[in-house]
C-alpha cells in the first residue's frame, strides 16, 4: 500500500536497504555535525538588501539555503518508515512558533511548505505569512487542535497515540492527518538564536518522517585559518542531525558544501536553480 506523502524507492544501493533493516529505529540512525557558518557575508548581503528597501531576516538566508540545497541533493528528502525508504512528494519545514512572539509564552508547532525551485523572495513570504498566522492568539492550527482531542479525554492521549503509530508503521495513516501533522515534514528547525540561546543538536523523532533537524545558535567565535593565519570569527553554529539510513556519509559531504556556497554568496538564492534533479534511488 502506498503513502500519501511519498513512494517507495526501489533503484537503491544494497546498503540502504541493509541499513534500514539494521537501524530500524531513526534514534538508532543519528549521526550528527556542528556547522560554524560566517556571519559576515550574511550581514553584508543583508545590508545591501536594506539598501535597495528589502529587509530579508537571518531566518530567511538560512532557510532559503537549506531549500535550495534540498532541491539539488533530493535524497535529503528520503524517509524511513518500517525498513523502507521513501522519496518524500513535497519539501517541508517544521518549526515552533511562539504565541505572542514572547519567550514566555505557549508555543505552536507547524509546518511550511516550498517548492524547490524556491527564491529567496519565496521563502521570506512563506516565513513571514507563517509567523503571522502561528503567532495569532486566536488561530489554533490542526496540530494544536488534535492536541487538545487528545488531551480531553482521560486515556485517549495514549490510546491515540499508539493506535497513530501503528497507522503510519503501515501504510494507513489519513493524509488528513499528515497533512496537518509537523512530525511528518522534511526537516525540524528550530532557531534558538532568537531567543539568545546556544545552539543543541536536536532529537530524532521515531514517531512521523523527519530525516533531518536543524538548530541554529546564537552567534559565536571561532578559530578559523586565512592566508595561513588564525584568526577568531564570528559565527552562527548549528547543530545538525541526520538519518544516515536515506545517504551516503560523501552525499551529506557534498550537500553540506553546497549549503555553505549559498550562505557565503546568499545573492544566488535570488534566481531559481538551473534544474532540479528527480530522486530515483
Amino acid at each position: 500500500m502506498g503513502r500519501p506523502d511519498g513512494r517507495k524507492l526501489k533503484n537503491l544501493d544494497y546498503e540502504y536497504p541493509v541499513a534500514a533493516h539494521i537501524m530500524a529505529k531513526r534514534s538508532d540512525a543519528m549521526n550528527m555535525t556542528t556547522l560554524d557558518i560566517p556571519l559576515e557575508p550574511i550581514h553584508h548581503y543583508l545590508n545591501q538588501k536594506r539598501k535597495e528597501g528589502i529587509r530579508y531576516s537571518h531566518l530567511t538566508v538560512i532557510l532559503a539555503a537549506v531549500i535550495r540545497t534540498i532541491s539539488q541533493y533530493p535524497a535529503l528528502n528520503r524517509f524511513v518508515v518500517n525498513k523502507r525508504i521513501y522519496a518524500r512528494n513535497e519539501l517541508a519545514i517544521g518549526m515552533v512558533v511562539l504565541k505572542g512572539g514572547r519567550i514566555d509564552e505557549a508555543g505552536t508547532a507547524d509546518k511550511m511548505k516550498f517548492k524547490p525551485e524556491s527564491t529567496i523572495a519565496d521563502v521570506d513570504k512563506i516565513i513571514n505569512d507563517y509567523v503571522e498566522k502561528n503567532r495569532s492568539e486566536d488561530d489554533v492550527n490542526g496540530t494544536d487542535r488534535v492536541a487538545k482531542r487528545l488531551v480531553s479525554t482521560p486515556g485517549l492521549l495514549r490510546v491515540g497515540v499508539s493506535f497513530m503509530k501503528w497507522l503510519d508503521k503501515h501504510n494507513w495513516m489519513p493524509k488528513s492527518v499528515v497533512e496537518i501533522s509537523p512530525f511528518h515534514c522534511t526537516m525540524m528547525f528550530t532557531n534558538l538564536a532568537s531567543i539568545k540561546t546556544d545552539y543543541v543538536f536536536h532529537h530524532a523523532y521515531d514517531f512521523g518522517t523527519v530525516s533531518l533537524t536543524l538548530a541554529v545558535g546564537k552567534p559565536r567565535y571561532v578559530p578559523m585559518m586565512h592566508k595561513g593565519e588564525v584568526v577568531m570569527e564570528r559565527c552562527m553554529p548549528m547543530g545538525l542531525v541526520m538519518d544516515e539510513r536515506i545517504a551516503s556519509g560523501a552525499y551529506f559531504a557534498l550537500a553540506f558544501r553546497e549549503f555553505r556556497k549559498y550562505l557565503e554568496n546568499p545573492a544566488l538564492l535570488e534566481t531559481p536553480p538551473e534544474q532540479i534533479p528527480v530522486d530515483e534511488g
